[in-house]
């Protein structure tokens, strides 16, 4: 007796998840290294190309995305996306080992608490009513509750990047991470799509032609390197152990809502299967927290351009002027730049 479309969508969604989650902690060690040679991704810089670790967890992130896009076509989205609660398990335990984030005691019970929630979301998750066309899809997209899901988020997304970001993004993590998971609910609805489309194809009813799967391709491309970059800034400037179930808890309750308008998952849903879903969704907000209060503090980079190294004069009675030197990046100024090195003399500070 062969797998069930949803056993082969929950196995692919498991194995998905391990990749993913050790891609977090490859690519934070490639991060790390990355700007110790040169200018963190947080800021903007691309040294992190150069390490081999860095690819390496590209390359888990890949297998581990590949799995999941092929987990879409076979189970629906709202039993696929809350799996991605094993990666933060994944994550945590290879931090705790590797990079020497470590786990309290709490922060094991908020990694129980966020599976908990993903299952009873998964035991209560409405069966779905899969399109027959790619057309179907097109339908479902343009009807007007799902087109005000996509105005209100790129304007959130636009909100994000142009005042938050250059204003927050070194301090609060909800801003990288929010603008990864505004974007991957767009990218799991346009990969839904071209799922459907690919199988409906490989079953004999060609999909190619059709501008539309074209369409939910471009989406998906534009949606998925958006967040490449964005996840890697929020890696190289928080812990991974918070950016991971943060990172989950934002854009598994994102592309459900997106799932639900879109693809009307709760019609005829009882009101009991809904609430137990809600449950399970604070069940998993609660582990999130438990993990942030719980964590391991990680001091922030010191922003470029601003690390800096002062020696105070020395008193009165020693007899010698004081040389105040500004360290300014990587390299010490020279005594020409009048503006940051000053030559403090005796009687500025001593009056007889």
């Amino acid at each position: 007796m062969g797998l069930s479309d949803n056993l082969k969508g929950v196995i692919l969604a498991v194995a998905s998840s391990a990749f993913i989650g050790s891609s977090f902690i490859l690519k934070k060690k490639g991060l790390k290294r990355g700007g110790a040679s040169g200018i963190r991704a947080g800021v903007g810089g691309y040294t992190y190309l150069l390490e081999p670790l860095w690819w390496a967890g590209m390359i888990t992130m890949i297998m581990g995305e590949i799995a999941n896009f092929v987990a879409y076509i076979y189970a629906p989205a709202v039993l696929v996306t809350p799996l991605g609660a094993l990666s933060i398990i994944v994550s945590a335990w290879l931090a705790h080992f590797l990079l020497n984030e470590r786990i309290q005691k709490m922060g094991i019970v908020g990694c129980v608490s966020c599976i908990v929630g993903s299952v009873v979301i998964v035991i209560h998750a409405p069966q779905e009513h899969t399109p027959s066309s790619v057309q179907d899809i097109w339908t479902l997209a343009t009807q007007p509750a799902f087109l005000v899901y996509v105005v209100a988020t790129l304007s959130a997304v636009l909100a994000l990047v142009l005042h938050f970001e250059p204003h927050y993004g070194q301090t609060n993590i909800l801003v990288y991470l929010g603008i990864c998971s505004l974007m991957g609910s767009l990218t799991v609805v346009s990969i839904k799509a071209i799922g459907i489309a690919i199988k409906l194809t490989l079953d004999g009813m060609s999909q190619i032609a059709y501008p539309q799967t074209w369409f939910f391709l471009t989406v998906a491309v534009i949606c998925v390197i958006t967040q490449l970059i964005y996840l890697n800034k929020a890696l190289d400037t928080f812990n991974a152990t918070l950016v991971s179930p943060v990172y989950y808890v934002m854009f598994t309750t994102l592309t459900i809502i997106a799932s639900v308008i879109m693809f009307k998952d709760w019609s005829g849903q009882n009101a009991g299967s809904i609430a137990s879903e809600i449950c399970g969704f604070i069940t998993v907000l609660s582990g999130t927290i438990i993990l942030h209060v719980t964590r391991e503090q990680e001091p922030p980079p010191p922003p470029v351009g601003t690390c800096r190294t002062h020696h105070p004069p020395p008193p009165f009675w020693q007899g010698k002027g004081a040389l105040t030197l500004f360290i300014n990046g990587d390299s010490l100024k020279s005594p020409e730049e009048e503006h940051l090195i000053t030559h403090h003399r005796l009687d500025e500070y001593y009056e007889p």
